[in-house]
């Protein structure tokens, strides 16, 4: 029987919004795995905690964005891992959870030239191998080592961030999310402030 290949997505996802999905959506179909898991982080250790909504409410809306989907699914294995968290540890609980699946760690361009600053970046490459997609000024690299696919995915220039402004500002967002995404915020009132809870610049 041929393994499954899983990529992993990883991000804070705060919140999930269409440029998440159609990104994992395309990898998922066109990318060297069969699915993608939208891995929730916790506490990504080169950001603060103080810029996260509630684990709860994330991995809410991920379940919504998702539901349905038989390629794209919802990774929540670091929620139970400690902080901070390192993609090393979160490989390696979900090799030993899934061993009959080969994952693949799924990273935009942006990340690429900082790679090596990762915690056991060569055994992540050795071991998962990663898939690089194209971040806005960031090309994608020429060369590669081994067990690294470049996939030149469609860019959607859509930010967490800019949507979270957006909303603290009173700005309709219903076409940049799922609309029962965007259902979950508005019920709950989430991001309606000036910002500063969740980390907005």
């Amino acid at each position: 029987m041929t393994r499954r290949v899983i990529g992993i997505l990883g991000g804070s996802f705060n919140p999930v919004h269409n440029g998440h999905l159609m990104l994992a959506s395309y990898i998922a179909q066109f990318g060297p795995v069969d699915e993608v898991w939208l891995n929730l982080s916790p506490q990504n250790p080169f950001k603060e905690q103080s810029e996260l909504l509630d684990d709860r409410h994330r991995l809410a809306m991920l379940d919504k964005a998702v539901n349905g989907s038989v390629t794209v699914k919802v990774c929540d294995v670091e929620l139970s891992l400690p902080q901070p968290s390192y993609t090393i540890n979160t490989m390696e609980k979900l090799e030993s959870m899934y061993p009959d699946y080969d994952f693949r760690i799924i990273i935009g361009s942006d990340n690429w030239p900082r790679f090596p600053e990762w915690r056991d970046s060569e055994a992540l490459i050795e071991r998962y191998g990663l898939i690089v997609y194209p971040r806005r000024d960031y090309p994608l690299p020429d060369i590669v080592p081994d067990n690294v696919t470049v996939v030149d995915a469609p860019m959607v220039d859509i930010s967490s961030t800019f949507i979270r402004e957006c909303i603290a500002e009173g700005r309709d967002m219903n076409f940049f999310m799922l609309p029962q995404v965007y259902e979950y915020i508005e019920r709950n009132k989430l991001y309606k402030n000036d910002g500063k809870q969740y980390g907005i610049e």
